[in-house]
């Protein structure tokens, strides 16, 4: 089958990280994958060889009609089966394309419960006929869209996100060479956060709840490491000094060890206002380190009782859930396990791969009469 992934941007976020993830699924299994970006750049890694298409829009009518064209050509060149879409601005493209054009059928998801506000939401209602399919990545998102009339019931499905249980995995060796490496000591703890350094991920609440908690005699050998970019750290870092905290919270930008982070950790915290299903969470549970998170979209689907939920915005509930996990431990390698088994169970890469092609085989064979090719 030939797969053409349109998504927004390729910059680091979950939502990249999953169209990265799921292409390099997909080529595995005998399946042609080239991905289209509406912006430049591209800072998470692809499968080699994969054609990328960066269409270089911008938010202005001649750009993006210039977009619209290229993309077209490409879809004619290139005859995919099917075209998946991601986040809002690649959804709706993908399904002006499909309104314009002989396109392919176009599957549209939808990676976070707060995807804008009226505009966006009567954009997506004005041309959800023009969507094959539309997807949700965890009930609860899938219900705020609906609740913002965005779609009909009837016309949006749960597909969960995909973790790669073979990359994200316990691995004590690992997790000792890290911390090495970071120059955490065997009684210092280290907790770690994973997210872009944008307001929705909420990282001032973090960072407040965190200061707080080092100033507990008990706490005070711990550690914060985040790992992310954005437009947030200029804010993060006046915060951190307001809190006289410097030495205990480390923005570490972008990393491509996230494997070895989430090893390394004693506690992975998440601080989110909003999300859909927040990869980071899922990877966190794959390498069977303890969470603490948020009660976002997603979260509780995704978490179970394998870790901590406490309410939005309440940085004493924050400090407290990390305080009491802290002086829990890491766990058993039972209880390792069973955070590991969580994701196993319900959402690895594998299986959300071949649930994906058996809907892009179902939707593309009844799509003007097209037949899905036999992997090549």
């Amino acid at each position: 089958m030939r797969i053409l992934f349109l998504c927004t941007g390729l910059k680091t976020g979950g939502a990249e990280q999953q169209v990265a993830g799921l292409a390099q699924a997909f080529i595995q299994n005998g399946h042609n994958v080239a991905i289209a970006s509406l912006t430049p750049g591209c800072e998470v890694t692809l499968p080699g060889g994969i054609t990328v298409l960066n269409l270089n829009m911008r938010k202005t009518p001649l750009s993006i009609a210039r977009a619209l064209r290229q993309l077209d050509r490409f879809v004619r060149q290139w005859h995919p089966h099917v075209i998946h879409t991601h986040m809002v601005h690649a959804n709706l493209m993908g399904r002006i394309l499909a309104a314009l054009t002989a396109a392919p059928p176009v599957i549209c998801t939808a990676h976070s419960a707060r995807e804008g506000g009226r505009l966006r939401m009567l954009a997506y209602r004005l041309t959800d006929r023009w969507a094959a399919l539309n997807s949700h990545v965890s009930e609860s998102a899938r219900q705020a869209m609906i609740d913002a009339g965005a779609v009909a019931p009837k016309r949006i499905v749960v597909m969960p996100n995909g973790i790669d249980t073979d990359r994200f995995r316990p691995d004590p060796t690992l997790r000792q060479a890290t911390r090495k490496a970071l120059g955490i000591d065997p009684g210092t703890r280290l907790v770690v956060n994973i997210g872009r350094l944008a307001p929705e991920k909420a990282h001032p609440l973090l960072i407040e709840a965190f200061a707080g908690m080092v100033r507990i005699p008990a706490h005070a050998d711990t550690r914060l490491l985040v790992a992310g970019e954005g437009p947030m750290r200029g804010a993060l870092e006046t915060a951190i000094r307001q809190y006289d905290a410097a030495a205990f919270i480390t923005l570490a930008g972008n990393r491509r060890d996230i494997p070895a982070l989430l090893n390394a950790a004693d506690l992975f915290v998440l601080s989110s206002d909003v999300e859909g299903m927040p990869l980071a969470v899922g990877e966190a549970l794959a390498c069977g380190c303890a969470v603490v998170a948020t009660d976002a979209a997603g979260v509780a689907e995704l978490l179970g009782d394998a870790g901590t939920i406490v309410p939005r915005g309440n940085a004493d509930a924050l400090t407290k859930a990390m305080s009491d996990a802290l002086a829990r431990g890491i766990g058993s390698d039972a209880e390792r396990a069973r955070r590991r088994q969580r994701v196993l169970t319900h959402c690895s890469l594998d299986a959300v791969a071949r649930r994906w092609l058996a809907c892009y085989a179902a939707v593309a064979s009844v799509h003007r009469g097209v037949t899905c090719a036999e992997p090549t």
